[in-house]
């Protein structure tokens, strides 16, 4: 059996939504290339700047930015990006940011804008662990990624201890519903 190593393995640096403004509204770093807070914000900052005046709409737009791949597009109110190394396939790190858009539109039923991303914030970091593990792509497929997303979101099942805390109030929520309507 051949060796695996992380090396041979396509990984992206991070996964930033931010809204028309360039502020955070869900990111994701994978690596240590940003060792401070204040780091990451310059780094996306400069990015959504640099982004900002391109026409990334109807389809992604590849850019190499600091040394890194960065592939992005706006949809609405919202701007995805996923940033790579430049030895970085351009064609994978796109798919990533195909799967990331599409997926958080089905989440989102259609509805993608700040308000209700927002509101799904959940949802939306979910999505990112189900594309990217510690850097290394897990799935692009939209469709593998919502259904994946959704059955974690909406599964009462695992104990407390297990659940994200609002998987623990939506459970919360509905074992009370359940005692009100008794």
């Amino acid at each position: 059996m051949a060796e695996f190593s992380k090396e041979s393995c396509p990984s992206v640096k991070n996964i930033l939504l931010l809204d028309s403004e360039g502020k955070r509204v869900a990111v994701k770093y994978f690596s240590d290339d940003w060792s401070s807070n204040a780091s990451k914000l310059a780094f996306e900052k400069s990015v959504f700047t640099k982004t900002l005046k391109t026409n990334a709409r109807s389809e992604a737009e590849i850019t190499l930015f600091d040394g890194y791949i960065v592939v992005y597009k706006f949809v609405q109110d919202l701007h995805f990006f996923v940033t790579a190394g430049d030895d970085e396939n351009e064609l994978i790190i796109a798919n990533v940011l195909q799967g990331f858009s599409d997926s958080v539109g089905l989440l989102l039923r259609g509805d993608v804008e700040k308000r209700t991303a927002l509101e799904n914030l959940d949802l939306i970091l979910l999505c990112i662990d189900e594309i990217v593990d510690g850097g290394i792509i897990l799935e692009t497929d939209a469709n593998t990624i919502a259904g994946k997303v959704a059955t974690n979101a909406v599964d009462g099942s695992a104990p407390f201890s297990e659940q994200t805390i609002s998987q623990a109030l939506a459970t919360a929520r509905e074992h009370l519903a359940r005692s009100l309507l008794k």
